[in-house]
């Protein structure tokens, strides 16, 4: 009886998969920022109090820069944005940036021993901590832009969810 032939498979590789998976969250960032109304980005939140939509994409990559200082020394790190100017073209390209080099500071730590600078546990809860961040403050712009008039289309909803098309 003939033995079947068993089809390559090209092995998981875990580095290139946790690298692929930031790449994937930063590009749902992007599409959210980029769908947003033009009037959005600088809305004051409802009473006054709180962070605007420009404001809140400056956190997002100045608390990428701040991790970088701390553990990514000796490498080139994006400069911060000044969220009282900071237009979406230029939160894009520097959001674009820290991306970058959070990339590479990502895969040399999975590549190596594991460990952040300045982070516990590990690069994996670090990997976590990145993710998490992102997408907590895509939540608070999606309710932002919906509470000063801009709400997104579903598109852009569900959009954001279907990492797999990202």
């Amino acid at each position: 009886m003939p033995t079947a032939t068993k089809a390559k498979t090209t092995p998981f590789v875990a580095v290139d998969a946790f690298v692929n998976a930031y790449a994937i969250n930063n590009r749902i960032t992007r599409f959210l920022i980029e769908s947003l109304a033009e009037e959005a980005w600088r809305a004051e939140p409802p009473g006054g109090k709180g962070r605007t939509i420009a404001a809140i994409v400056s956190h997002l990559h100045n608390v990428r820069v701040m991790w970088l200082k701390v553990a990514a020394k000796g490498t080139r790190i994006p400069e911060q944005l000044e969220r009282a100017t900071v237009t979406p073209r230029e939160a894009l390209k520097a959001l674009d940036a820290s991306h970058d080099a959070m990339s590479a500071l990502l895969r040399s730590a999975l590549g190596s021993d594991g460990r952040i600078k300045g982070f516990k546990p590990d690069v994996a809860a670090f990997f976590g901590y990145l993710v998490s961040h992102d997408a907590h403050h895509r939540g608070q712009i999606a309710m932002l832009a919906r509470q000063t008039g801009h709400a997104l289309p579903k598109s852009v909803d569900f959009g954001m969810w279907e990492w797999g098309k990202r």
